[in-house]
C-alpha cells in the first residue's frame, strides 16, 4: 500500500472515530454523563434521641448522612476528611468497583484507615447499577451512625421499566444505642460476652411513637389519592434483620441491591443489613395517616435482641386535619409478623426473579463449599475469668470453614499483594470444611472453637464460581446476611437442612435468578450463589451482622489479573492512607 493509500486510510479512520463519538453524544450515550464532587467530613455531633443528647459520629453533621442521587454511568468524587477521634473509612455498599479496589473501603482490606486529621478522596465510577444501594462507615462499629443513601437513576434518555413514579422516598432502617457504640463493641470484645443490643430501631434516625420523648421527630412520608410512589428501603442496621410493612397497604417489589427484579406484590419485606428493596406503593386507601414499621426478624433461638417496634407516618395530603374534631390523630397501625416468623421471611426471600432469563454460569471453575456460623473459644490461661463471659467460661467467635478471619494491622490485604509483602496473609482458605459433619444437627463441643487466620483464596480472572453458604447448629443456627464485595451474584436457590449435592442441584433456577450482592443464608439452611470473576482485587465476604465480623466470620478472595490493562487493577492513588 503505498504513502497516499495509508494517509487516506488514517484520515478516514479518524473521521469515522470522530463520527461515531458525535453520534454518541447526539444519542445521549455520553453528553449526559457527568462526574460528581462531593465533601464528607466525618465530626462528633450532638443529636437528641430518647429524651437525651448524645455526642455521636457523622457525615457533615446529618445524621443519617447526605444522600447521593447519580445516573447509572456518572463518576463519584468524595473527598473524606477525618475530624472524629476514630479511625474511619467509607465502604460504597454494592458498588462494584471494577478495577477502582482501592475505592471499596473496608477497612485493613483495600485500604488503611483515615486516621484523626487525615483524608483520603474515593474516586469510581457506576457501570450498569440502577436502583438503591447505601454507603457506610466500615471501621469498628461507626457504621451505627455513619451511613447514607446512594440511589442510582437510570441513564439519561432512559426511564424505569415501570410507570415512573409521582414521587420517591428513602427509608433508611437503623438501631440506635443510648451508648457510645464504639464503647459497646470494645466491651463485649474485652469480656468476650455479646454486646448489649440496641435500644431502639430507627427509620432514618428517627425511632417513632412508640418509644419515649421520640414521637416530635417521626419521619412523615407524603403521598396523595391516585398516586403510585417509589419507596427505596434499606436495611441499615448494625446487627438486625428486619420485618418492614405498612398498615392497610400492599407494596410490590419492582428492585432490590440496584438490579431491577420481576414484580411481585407483598405486604411485608424482610431486610437483612446490607439489603435494599424498592417497592411501589399505590395511594388507593382512604386519606388518612397510616403507620409505616419494622421490627426484628430474629432467627437465633436464645438469642437477645430489642423487642421493639420503629415507625415512620405515611400520610395522604388530603387526609383531614387531625385537629379536626372526631378525627383520630393516632395513625392506623401496621401489621408486623412475630419476631421469629421464618416462614414469612422465607417465603419472601424466595420470590425474588430477575425479569427476564439471565445468562447464569454453567460450567463451573470453583466449586466452593462454605460453612458458616458462631463459635466459642476455650478461655486462654493468662486470662481473667471477667475476660471469659460466654457461655460456660468461654469467648465468642464465629468463622467460615472452621477459620477466623483476622485483620491484619500493618498493610492492608490489597496493598500487600499490590505490592508483594510478604507475611500479611496466606493463600490456603479451604475451599471446603476440613472436617464433615451434621451441619444443621447437634455437633460436637470439639467443632466449636475455629483456627484464627488471615487466609484468602486466590480465583484466577475469568473464573466461574460457584459457593454452597451453609449455616451450621454450632452455638445457635441463625439467618446470616452474607454480602460479597466487588461483585453482584446470582442465587440460584435457598433450602433448610444440610445442602446435598446430588439431590438439591435439582432445585437450582438457572432461567431467572435474582441479581443481589447481600444473601439472607436461611436458618438452619443453605443458599447457593454463582458469579464470574471479571473484577481483579481483593474482595472480603462477610456477614453484616457486624458484631459476627466482628468475631471472624468473613473470610477474602484474591481475583488475579487477567490479561491486559483492561483486565488488571488500577495503581493505587497517590492520597491512599498509609497505616
Amino acid at each position: 500500500m503505498g504513502n497516499l493509500d495509508m494517509k487516506t486510510l488514517l484520515s478516514n479512520s479518524v473521521f469515522l472515530f470522530i463520527s461515531c463519538l458525535l453520534l454518541l453524544f447526539a444519542n445521549g450515550s455520553l453528553a449526559n454523563v457527568k462526574t460528581h464532587y462531593h465533601d464528607f467530613i466525618v465530626q462528633a455531633t450532638p443529636v437528641k434521641r430518647l429524651c437525651k443528647t448524645h455526642n455521636i459520629i457523622t457525615v457533615n453533621g446529618m445524621f443519617p448522612g447526605p444522600t447521593l442521587e447519580i445516573n447509572n454511568g456518572d463518576t463519584l468524587v468524595i473527598k473524606v476528611t477525618n475530624r472524629a477521634r476514630y479511625n474511619v473509612t467509607i465502604h460504597w455498599h454494592g458498588v462494584r468497583q471494577m478495577r477502582t479496589g482501592w475505592a471499596d473501603g473496608p477497612e485493613f482490606v483495600t485500604q488503611c484507615p483515615i486516621r484523626p486529621g487525615s483524608s483520603y478522596t474515593y474516586r469510581f465510577t457506576i457501570q450498569g447499577q440502577e436502583g438503591t444501594l447505601w454507603w457506610h462507615a466500615h471501621s469498628s462499629w461507626l457504621r451505627a451512625t455513619v451511613y447514607g443513601a446512594l440511589i442510582i437513576h437510570p441513564k439519561h434518555g432512559s426511564s424505569y421499566p415501570f410507570p415512573t413514579p409521582r414521587r420517591q422516598a428513602t427509608l433508611l432502617l437503623g438501631e440506635w444505642w443510648d451508648g457510645n457504640p464504639i464503647d459497646v463493641v470494645r466491651r463485649a470484645t474485652r469480656t468476650g460476652a455479646a454486646p448489649q443490643v440496641s435500644d431502639a430501631y430507627t427509620i432514618n434516625g428517627q425511632p417513632g411513637d412508640l418509644y419515649k420523648c421520640s414521637s416530635k421527630g417521626t419521619t412523615i412520608i407524603p403521598i396523595d389519592s391516585g398516586e403510585t410512589n417509589l419507596l427505596r428501603v434499606v436495611n441499615s442496621a448494625l446487627n438486625q434483620e428486619l420485618f418492614f410493612s405498612i398498615a392497610n397497604h400492599k407494596l410490590t417489589v419492582v428492585g432490590a441491591d440496584a438490579s431491577y427484579t420481576k414484580p411481585f406484590t407483598t405486604s411485608v419485606l424482610m431486610l437483612g443489613p446490607g439489603q435494599t428493596t424498592d417497592v411501589l406503593i399505590s395511594g388507593d386507601q382512604p386519606p388518612n395517616r397510616y403507620y409505616m414499621a419494622a421490627r426484628a426478624y430474629q432467627s437465633a433461638q436464645n438469642a437477645p435482641f430489642g423487642n421493639t417496634t420503629t415507625t415512620a407516618i405515611l400520610e395522604y395530603k388530603s387526609a383531614p386535619c387531625p385537629a379536626k374534631k372526631g378525627i383520630s390523630s393516632t395513625p392506623i397501625m401496621a401489621s408486623l409478623p412475630a419476631f421469629n416468623d421464618t416462614n414469612t421471611a422465607t417465603t419472601f426471600s424466595r420470590s425474588f426473579r430477575s425479569p427476564r432469563r439471565v445468562e447464569v454460569p454453567t460450567e463451573i471453575d470453583e466449586n466452593l463449599f462454605f460453612t458458616i456460623g458462631l463459635g466459642l473459644n476455650n478461655c486462654p490461661k493468662n486470662f481473667k475469668p471477667s475476660r471469659c463471659q460466654g457461655p460456660n467460661g468461654t469467648r465468642f467467635t464465629s468463622s467460615m470453614n472452621n477459620v477466623s478471619f483476622v485483620l491484619p494491622s500493618n498493610f492492608s490485604l490489597l496493598q500487600a499483594h499490590y505490592q508483594g509483602i510478604p507475611g500479611v496473609f496466606t493463600t490456603d482458605f479451604p475451599p471446603n470444611p476440613p472436617l464433615k459433619f451434621d451441619y444443621t444437627g447437634n455437633v460436637s463441643r470439639s467443632l466449636f472453637q475455629p483456627v484464627p487466620g488471615t487466609k484468602l483464596y486466590k480465583l484466577k480472572y475469568g473464573s466461574t464460581v460457584q459457593i454452597v453458604l451453609q449455616d451450621t447448629s454450632i452455638v445457635t443456627p441463625e439467618n446470616h446476611p452474607i454480602h460479597l464485595h466487588g461483585y453482584d451474584f446470582y442465587i440460584i436457590a435457598e433450602g433448610f437442612g444440610n445442602f446435598n449435592p446430588r439431590k438439591d442441584p435439582a432445585k437450582f433456577n438457572l432461567i431467572d435468578p435474582p441479581l443481589r450482592n447481600t444473601v439472607a443464608v436461611p436458618v438452619n439452611g443453605w443458599a447457593v450463589i454463582r458469579f464470574v470473576a471479571d473484577n481483579p482485587g481483593v474482595w472480603i465476604m462477610h456477614c453484616h451482622l457486624d458484631v459476627h465480623i466482628t468475631w471472624g466470620l468473613a473470610m477474602a478472595f484474591l481475583v488475579e489479573n487477567g490479561v491486559g490493562e483492561l483486565q488488571s487493577i488500577e495503581a493505587p492513588p497517590p492520597d491512599l492512607p498509609i497505616c
